[in-house]
């Protein structure tokens, strides 16, 4: 009897040739160990141009179904396995990331460990984390016009720059405040690494059952970032005081107009978004390494604490 068919995802940025020349790698060490790798129809047709041997490869919705893939192997930044994480939304299969940006919180391996982390993907040598993620709902005269979802962050960001946005905030059906600003951030946990973070948000673990709301330079006396239950809804109506528009984007994707008046409402989702882990350990460890904070000094606990 025939081995059960293994088909594995490579998403890889190939307009780059660091990443083209890792997708070519990566492909080819999984057809020799019997699996066909799976790519987008661009993806695969950039990948055959560097290499036209690798007629193996399979197209996604074409001939491989998304419910079909055992495993996502993600080349590139952070950007690149946000963009992996929209084309499987919902199909169980996990993201493994090799870093081939620059800080690359989302990456569970950096590019010298290319072979090895794709040997241990074939091999099912990793564990599987769940990371939260934000549903957004747009409604315009109470009816809804959009929904997407995040894994790091929906932002309401204002559509043009000389006019600012003015809005109204809202946690769990209560207005919070008012106020003009250049936009406000509803992150997750995992988002507080990123855009949120760069607001000058707080950075919470990914275990913490959280959502945040980070203004983007309010002009406000309390303007200051939250962080409430994950079950807490965050809502944010762009007001028609100075007739400015907004966008919603999420993960820096999928932007969506939004006129005066728009309503955005952002929820934890049921669906999880799921990361293959290589090297389980304390996020405090992954904080210092990216970020390269000096720990000089350190002696450690003496006994238990």
């Amino acid at each position: 009897m025939d081995a059960p068919a293994r088909y594995i995802l490579v998403v890889a940025h190939t307009g780059r040739q660091d990443s083209l020349d890792a997708g070519v790698a990566v492909c080819s060490q999984l057809i020799e160990a019997g699996a066909t790798p799976v790519l987008s129809e661009d993806e695969r047709r950039d990948l055959l141009a560097a290499e036209p041997g690798l007629v193996e490869v399979a197209v996604l919705g074409k001939d491989v179904r998304s419910e079909e893939l055992e495993l996502v192997i993600v080349l590139g930044g952070d950007g690149t396995i946000l963009r992996a994480a929209e084309l499987v939304r919902g199909c169980g299969a996990p993201l493994l990331g090799v870093n081939l940006g620059h800080v690359g919180f989302l990456a569970e391996s950096e590019r010298d460990d290319l072979r090895e982390a794709v040997a241990r993907g074939l091999a099912n040598d990793y564990t599987v984390e769940e990371r939260m993620t934000l549903s957004a709902r747009v409604k315009v005269d109470n009816q809804v016009v959009y929904e997407s979802w995040a894994l790091n962050e929906a932002t309401v960001e204002k559509a043009s720059r000389e006019r600012m946005l003015e809005v109204v905030i809202e946690v769990d059906g209560r207005p919070m405040e008012s106020f003009g600003c250049d936009g406000v951030v509803m992150s997750t946990p995992t988002g507080s690494t990123a855009y949120s973070f760069s607001a000058g948000g707080p950075v919470v673990w990914p275990g913490v059952a959280a959502l945040l709301l980070v203004p983007l330079s309010a002009h406000a006396l309390f303007a200051r970032p939250l962080v409430v239950d994950a079950e807490s809804s965050l809502a944010v109506e762009v007001l028609d005081r100075a007739g400015g528009a907004g966008i919603l984007w999420c993960d820096g994707r999928r932007p969506f107009d939004l006129p005066p008046g728009a309503r955005v409402v952002v929820r934890r989702s049921p669906v999880p978004v799921r990361l293959a882990r290589l090297h389980p350990g304390p996020f405090t460890d992954r904080l210092v390494q990216k970020f390269n904070l000096p720990v000089t000094g350190w002696r450690g606990p003496v006994g238990r604490e």
